[in-house]
């Protein structure tokens, strides 16, 4: 990796010029106690800062050339002594081989960039063991969540905040300060009591994609199964008919749209129910039901599960042709036309549907794909809340609508036919139009002028059954106070 690229910062500006709060300190010796593919690249990044670094090995001639040529590799106690600032990259279960520096350390700043395995792996976190094996250092928590290719790739990683906790203020001031110069956004968590709480944070993973995901999860298994009764099980028990073939692709595409249309429509029921909420109490001011409150926060990761089921059902649509079972009953659909010689199989209704339905449902792909990208935080950053708004609301509901016609235009009249309910089973299309077009309904019930003012006048502050205060002059010139409802 070439040095043009290192030094490129990550915020765009590598010093604090112009923060009254934050003083440069380029230029000041950093030390690093460790030789691994983390102290490596944070040495590296550090040197591309403009710090002076040395590092610290218990075999410095063996690892000196992993490091870059302007940082000094020497031994743990050299490296301790030219330096009031350490980072600490080596594991816990090594702490214990720097008590022998005691005495070295004694009065200098401590920064703990380790990590667990395991969530509180330990019932002290990392930091504060670290802290009390060396009492007379001050130890800071910090860089653990940064890795070591966001310290590599610079510019080109997204992840730029440094977490830093520390129970001494200077401290932390003075690791924020290097965290900016190297790029980073440090944020300040607060006391070294969060250091556990900032050690678990790496080892989550997609904490706020759990629900959504079970979500769709049970949506897809629900809907799966009611089509392989419907597509696999009634022809095989009414007619004797192997249709197991259809499984992998057939059942799996029938499902994924109505996981995909159900997901998008659970985006915006949320808003629906909200909004019932408020018009009810007349405020806007009471709290919501924490399992409303949570659905709400989790409205960006459904709407983008939507989408990417979406996307797997253009996909597994396009493959249909390319099946060797498609192409055996076409074959055979046409052996079966030139036996009874029909020569003109053209059924204008059916032609039309079908060119509808696939222009609709890449409209609502197209809109589904805006959705999408617009939610992506580079993208996001770049819009100003009323883009946003419009976007991810109206463009949404209109997405949502399309979903609608599309789906309609799927079923058109097999609704109505009874050849199509499988053991008494509904076309799984219908089942899908529930939500939706509840949610639909409520939108354009929420859209007429009675409803729409109230509920506008709710969300800048009106209350029902709020008393104001006013004054009256009376009969004899002197002021009397009474009060009347905002309802009035």
């Amino acid at each position: 990796m070439s040095r043009g690229d290192m030094a490129k910062p990550l915020l765009g500006h590598g010093s604090t010029e112009g923060d009254p709060g934050v003083t440069p300190t380029s230029g000041r010796t950093i030390g690093v106690l460790g030789s691994g593919d983390f102290a490596r690249s944070l040495a590296i990044r550090l040197v591309c800062s403009g710090f002076k670094v040395v590092v610290g090995s218990r075999n410095p001639k063996r690892k000196a050339s992993l490091f870059p040529a302007a940082a000094e590799v020497t031994f743990q106690a050299e490296a301790v002594k030219k330096t009031d600032v350490i980072f600490v990259a080596v594991f816990r279960e090594h702490y214990s081989t720097l008590c022998d520096l005691a005495d070295v350390l004694a009065g200098k700043i401590l920064v703990d960039v380790s990590n667990n395995t395991e969530i509180n792996h330990h019932k002290e976190s990392n930091a504060e063991y670290l802290a009390s094996l060396f009492p007379a250092c001050t130890v800071v928590k910090g860089f653990n969540v940064v890795s070591a290719w966001t310290l590599q790739s610079g510019a080109r990683d997204g992840n730029k905040q440094v977490l830093i906790c520390s129970n001494n203020q200077e401290a932390k001031r003075t690791v924020a300060e290097i965290a900016q110069v190297m790029g980073f956004t440090p944020v300040d968590m607060g006391c070294m009591s969060s250091a556990c709480e900032i050690e678990n944070i790496p080892l989550r993973l997609l904490p706020a994609w759990k629900i959504p995901i079970f979500l769709a999860l049970g949506l897809f298994l629900c809907f799966f199964t009611y089509n392989l009764i419907r597509q696999v099980i009634h022809p095989f028990i009414r007619e004797q008919k192997n249709k197991l073939y259809k499984i992998p692709i057939e059942v799996v595409n029938t499902t994924l749209p109505c996981v995909s249309y159900v997901m998008l429509s659970l985006v915006y029921l949320p808003g629906v129910l909200a909004a019932c909420s408020q018009l009810y109490y007349g405020t806007k001011y009471r709290r919501f039901p924490d399992w409303l409150d949570q659905w709400l926060q989790h409205r960006k990761q459904i709407g983008l599960l939507s989408f990417f089921c979406a996307a797997l059902h253009a996909v597994y649509s396009l493959c249909l042709p390319m099946r060797r079972s498609h192409r055996y009953l076409l074959i055979e659909t046409a052996v079966k036309q030139a036996v009874e010689k029909k020569m003109n199989i053209w059924v204008e209704e059916e032609v039309w549907r079908m060119e509808i339905y696939i222009s609709v449902g890449i409209i609502a792909l197209g809109l589904l794909s805006l959705l999408a990208i617009t939610s992506l935080p580079s993208i996001a950053n770049s819009l100003n809340w009323r883009e946003f708004s419009f976007i991810q609301s109206s463009l949404g509901f209109i997405a949502l609508v399309v979903s609608t016609l599309h789906t309609l235009t799927y079923g058109w009249s097999r609704a109505f036919d009874e050849n199509q309910y499988k053991f008494y089973l509904p076309p799984t299309y219908t089942l899908t139009l529930l939500v939706p077009c509840t949610v639909i309904i409520a939108k354009v019930i929420f859209s007429l002028p009675c409803i729409r003012h109230r509920l506008l006048r709710i969300r800048r502050g009106w209350e029902k059954g709020r008393y104001v205060k006013f004054v009256l002059p009376s009969a004899t010139g002197e002021y009397s106070s009474g009060e009347t409802s905002s309802n009035v």
